[in-house]
């Protein structure tokens, strides 16, 4: 798709508003603090993302940020976020609406100690397969974001090492969503692996797949 939609510039305002809305949640629940992690939304080939360094309170609709899909800034005077080149990344090689990141306390001690959150549980099906941790890269570079989609791979969310958690979905809520998840799955897994003598069960491929068929048909059908 070239341009950008009909109805554009309402488009755009509505999911400005939306994205704020998110990257303001992500603060509220606690997945980052101040500035840290950033939030972006495509509409056609217009990518609007979450600026460097303003806390997310301070947003308004004239903060306005976006981007072309070669990171030519096209909207608005205050400079992207530094992983603007992960955002992209995925949006150059999946279909995602939207991407969230964050540096999740319990995802990214996770990222410290496996190289795979285990499959503690059936919402790892919801994305994809037992979630990789993509190896450590400096914040803001090529490498990153290349680590990390290698990690992503079949997967609509990766831990990046020693930094945090990248999710992807059709839209803001989705991507969210998926963020909370996976940041609940690994405090799971954190909890069960500190009782003393015992180590916790993990899901089999098998079971895995069939919770990830039955979650496709998830929630209410319009």
């Amino acid at each position: 798709m070239s341009g950008r939609r009909a109805g554009a510039d309402g488009d755009v305002a509505l999911v400005w508003a939306a994205l704020v809305a998110t990257a303001r949640r992500t603060v509220a629940d606690g997945l980052v603090v101040g500035t840290s992690g950033n939030v972006s939304a495509r509409v056609g080939d217009l990518v609007l993302v979450t600026p460097s360094g303003v806390p997310y309170d301070r947003l308004t609709p004239d903060d306005i940020t976006g981007v072309d899909l070669t990171g030519r800034q096209v909207l608005g005077t205050l400079v992207p976020t530094s992983e603007l080149p992960m955002h992209l990344a995925v949006y150059r090689t999946t279909d995602a609406g939207a991407v969230v990141h964050t540096h999740a306390v319990h995802a990214t001690a996770v990222s410290t100690l496996v190289p795979e959150l285990p499959p503690v549980h059936y919402m790892t099906g919801a994305l994809g397969g037992p979630v990789r941790v993509a190896p450590y890269a400096t914040y803001g570079t090529e490498e990153l974001a290349e680590n990390m989609l290698r990690a992503l791979a079949d997967r609509s969310g990766c831990l990046l090492q020693n930094h945090g958690t990248l999710t992807y979905g059709a839209g803001l809520d989705q991507a969210y969503d998926r963020t909370a998840q996976l940041e609940w799955m690994c405090r799971l897994w954190l909890t069960a692996s500190c009782v003393p003598g015992l180590t916790p069960s993990l899901l089999t491929e098998e079971q895995l797949a069939e919770a990830g068929a039955r979650l496709k048909g998830y929630g209410q059908r319009r």
